[in-house]
């Protein structure tokens, strides 16, 4: 397997292109904004020279990684030679069983389908192909070219051979996978997002302020980062969409998102892209204090 395609240029997707080019494989990446694809490409740019201060990559590296990074507003262009297509367009279901469809028709026969989804039915995004034992979760986690983890996904018609393959490449790109079974939210959101909204909850009941929760689970459970600041740096929007898939596919009041994270987004408050959440961000999400709406 030598020929990827990633599909959406936004954070994962030009975080996952990054991972395979430095990895030696061939990537295009795919999206329908000329704009967003230059814009993928300099964050990549950046991310490398990152590396290169850290010692990770030389210097020389990077000229070949960037040229093994091609890009395309054409679907069907950027997907004609794809061994392994990564979907990473936006978490709504209707946009990925669109795309879905298109890459079944487009795509060679053998090509495996995967998408970076966080929550949503692997099984249901599979029933919209005529290959649903070839259609696979690959759920990456952000900064990618940073974080260990990849959750692969099985379908209820996911082939051994495909997860085995999945399992393997993803251990060729450095990672750590974990292969799970497909269940709302799988591992990693149905038991983070539940802590989040708890912790959202003890902010909207006045258990304590924003500070001193997040400081409780630095300091308390070695988390490295507070739940509130987490849920800022994912998007307050992604955890409530999370909170609703989880709900809707449990059933669970449990799952109920708090009052307080609703009301955020539907403001416009979804964390460090909008510049404010729980806390407020000048310069990216290293340069944040607690927003002036929760300062007692």
């Amino acid at each position: 397997m030598q020929h990827i395609a990633v599909i959406g240029a936004g954070t994962m997707g030009n975080g996952i292109a990054h991972v395979f080019a430095q990895q030696g494989f061939e990537v295009v990446l795919v999206d329908l904004s000329a704009e967003r694809l230059e814009k993928a490409v300099q964050s990549i740019a950046l991310n490398l020279d990152r590396q290169v201060r850290k010692g990770i990559i030389s210097v020389e590296e990077k000229p070949g990684i960037l040229a093994r990074i091609n890009t395309s507003t054409h679907l069907e262009n950027g997907t004609r030679v794809a061994e392994l297509v990564v979907e990473a367009a936006s978490e709504d279901f209707a946009i990925k069983r669109d795309l879905f469809r298109e890459l079944d028709r487009l795509c060679p026969p053998s090509a495996i389908l995967a998408t970076n989804t966080s929550s949503l039915s692997i099984t249901a995004l599979a029933s919209c192909t005529k290959r649903p034992e070839q259609v696979i979760g690959m759920h990456f986690m952000n900064p990618v070219p940073v974080m260990k983890l990849v959750e692969v996904i099985r379908g209820y018609s996911t082939s051994d051979e495909v997860c085995s393959a999945v399992m393997q490449l993803s251990r060729q790109l450095g990672k750590d996978p974990v292969e799970v079974n497909d269940y709302p939210g799988f591992i990693a959101n149905r038991i983070l997002m539940p802590m989040i909204n708890e912790a959202v909850y003890a902010l909207y009941e006045g258990v304590a302020g924003v500070e001193e929760i997040d400081t409780v689970m630095r300091t308390g459970m070695a988390h490295p980062m507070g739940p509130l600041q987490l849920a800022d740096f994912i998007g307050l929007d992604v955890c409530l969409s999370i909170l609703r898939v989880l709900q809707q596919g449990f059933g669970h009041p449990k799952y109920a998102p708090c009052p307080l994270l609703v009301n955020m987004v539907e403001a416009g408050m979804k964390g460090v892209k909008s510049g404010e959440g729980f806390y407020t961000y000048q310069r990216g999400y290293k340069d944040f204090e607690v927003s002036s709406r929760f300062k007692s």
